[in-house]
């Protein structure tokens, strides 16, 4: 995992852990890695993965079980509001770039749709 110098490294590992959520890599009940192997996996110093783990406990994005490890919950509805939380983010940071460009929000949204369908042409296409 490639770090961002300008933003704390334990956020970046909650982000992780909820992209691998989000994207299926990590199930609702499955365990997660140890501390210490999660620190070795992303040569990071084993406090600040408490840190991020410690937060996603907090947020009820993963469960500690005593003697057991951490676990990824199994409430869903958690799950859709992280997820939830996470496209507003995308589209805020995709919403302040446009505007310090100057770009309008009838722009933004049209230059969003011409995008979609130019992807969904290029999907297409490979398929074809």
């Amino acid at each position: 995992m490639k770090f961002d110098d300008k933003i704390p490294i334990y956020y970046q590992i909650k982000n992780y852990i909820y992209r691998q959520i989000i994207t299926g890599k990590l199930v609702p009940g499955e365990k997660i890695p140890a501390v210490r192997q999660l620190a070795v996996d992303l040569t990071v110093n084993v406090n600040t993965v408490q840190r991020a783990l410690g937060e996603l406990i907090s947020e009820g994005i993963l469960e500690s079980r005593r003697g057991l490890g951490n676990f990824v919950t199994e409430d869903q509805a958690i799950i859709d509001q992280m997820k939830h939380r996470l496209i507003i983010q995308q589209l805020h940071e995709m919403y302040m770039n446009l505007h310090n460009l100057n770009v309008t929000d009838d722009e933004i949204v049209q230059y969003l749709r011409q995008y979609i369908e130019d992807r969904r042409k290029h999907q297409d296409e490979q398929y074809s």
